[in-house]
């Protein structure tokens, strides 16, 4: 056996080493579907479902992005990061994604509708799902455009004035205090 097919070999099945083995074939071959991926998993030896590849991408912040030829492939959102979450690395996160990503925001009743560029919402709306805001119930993406739905109107027309602020780089002391306290 070759040096690569000994150390596929040794990967283990589990939770922990198919994350492992998923970040590193996004991280060296372009991979534009679930069924690419469980091959690649597959020639490993690591057998894996559809449905468990789902949750594994969503778990270790996968998502599409344009490459250079204008496929979507998946990426992961920050390779450097640890998967490790704690609520002021997960605000920061978001401050940084809305800066980067926010291209416009408005309000209807309790949702918050965000623009991002083409491909970039499901980096976005992973940010905000993970500063575990109060005011958010939850988040969908599509490919430019994000739902965020709040527990109210003013909590609606609150957050969107803060990702906003973010978008701008304001970034205050008090930006923290948001995700503890419902509409203040």
């Amino acid at each position: 056996m070759s040096e690569l097919s000994d150390a596929a070999a040794r990967t283990p099945s589990s939770k922990a080493g198919r994350h492992a083995a998923i970040a590193t074939i996004l991280a060296t071959q372009p991979i534009t579907s679930q069924t690419e991926l469980r091959k690649a998993l597959e020639d490993m030896g690591i057998v894996a479902a559809q449905a468990t590849l789902s949750r594994d991408l969503l778990e270790i912040r996968a998502t599409k992005i344009r490459d250079a030829q204008g496929r979507q492939i998946y990426a992961l959102a920050d390779p450097g990061q640890t998967l490790e979450w704690n609520e002021e690395g997960a605000e920061q996160k978001l401050q940084r994604w809305a800066q980067d990503l926010l291209v416009g925001a408005a309000t209807s009743n309790n949702f918050v509708i965000l623009r991002t560029p083409a491909g970039a919402a499901n980096l976005l709306a992973s940010a905000i799902d993970f500063a575990r805001d109060e005011t958010v119930l939850g988040s969908v993406a599509g490919d430019d455009t994000i739902f965020v739905a709040c527990t109210s109107n003013d909590t609606a027309t609150e957050f969107c004035d803060l990702l906003l602020a973010y978008a701008e780089g304001i970034k205050s002391e008090g930006d923290d205090e948001h995700t503890k306290k419902e509409g203040n």
